[in-house]
């Protein structure tokens, strides 16, 4: 097994891309800690852990509360003792919207949340890594960060600085045998997009926006990107930091007509 005695911590963790990455970490031997807002959601998924044979734990925590974070991290410490993986999956999409009607307030939550999010778990956790002189941090960006849509300023914005700060910390933290590296997901079919898809249509949807817009004919699912959040993860890439993988169905790449 790739993740034998390991831990990690997920943000997000509790459904979509976190949950699938969390199922299959414990595949590979992981104990689990799942941090997110959504506890009854958080418990199901703690249950297919226990049930896989692996430790874990379900902490309610809004990654951006500094307090809510440092108290969660100091919850997976005081029961595991270590930190080796940190999983920053934890993110909102909003409606789009164009610029001149985005609310100041709602610039605020999705950077909160996307992006100061990922910086509070990473300054709570280093200081662990540091000293096991080890450590793996994953953080889940988006396409978005390379390829923008339109009218989603503040997603975007808040997927490059992710990007961006993976950068800078992969180039503190190599000395320190901790690799920090970004996956940009490519449209996944998960929860993430109910401000986007009318209820009951889903299927219709993706089917269309697969065969329309990724080259592989289809949208992608939590276990690919579980697979790539694996190989970071994991050892097989200990010599990778301060890289992003693109996990699209051959998205950004479009077609030529």
């Amino acid at each position: 097994m790739l993740l034998k005695d390991r831990v990690a911590i997920i943000t997000g963790g509790a459904r979509g891309i976190g949950r699938g990455i969390a199922l299959k970490f414990a595949d590979e031997g992981c104990s689990i800690a799942i941090a997110d807002v959504r506890m009854a959601e958080s418990k199901k998924t703690l249950a297919k852990i226990l049930k896989k044979g692996r430790e874990g734990l379900a902490i309610q925590c809004d990654v951006a509360d500094s307090l809510n974070v440092h108290n969660m991290v100091d919850k997976v410490i005081s029961k595991f003792g270590k930190v080796d993986i940190l999983v920053n999956s934890a993110g909102i999409g909003p409606s789009p919207n164009s610029i001149a009607d985005i609310p100041e307030d709602e610039w605020d939550k999705v950077l909160a949340v996307n992006l100061k999010g990922v910086f509070l778990c990473c300054k709570a956790v280093v200081p662990h890594m540091k000293e096991k002189r080890y450590g793996k941090i994953v953080n889940i960006s988006s396409g978005a960060a390379i390829s923008p849509p339109a009218s989603l300023v503040h997603y975007t914005a808040s997927k490059a600085g992710v990007l961006g700060m993976t950068y800078d910390m992969a180039l503190e933290l190599a000395p320190f045998s901790i690799t920090v590296n970004t996956i940009l997901p490519g449209p996944i079919r998960t929860e993430f997009w109910g401000n986007v898809v009318p209820p009951g249509k889903e299927d219709e949807f993706f089917t269309d926006f697969g065969k329309r817009l990724v080259p592989m004919q289809r949208v992608g699912t939590p276990e690919d990107i579980a697979g790539a959040a694996l190989f970071l993860a994991s050892d097989l890439s200990v010599f990778v930091t301060g890289e992003y993988i693109n996990v699209g169905g051959g998205q950004p790449l479009h077609y030529q007509f």
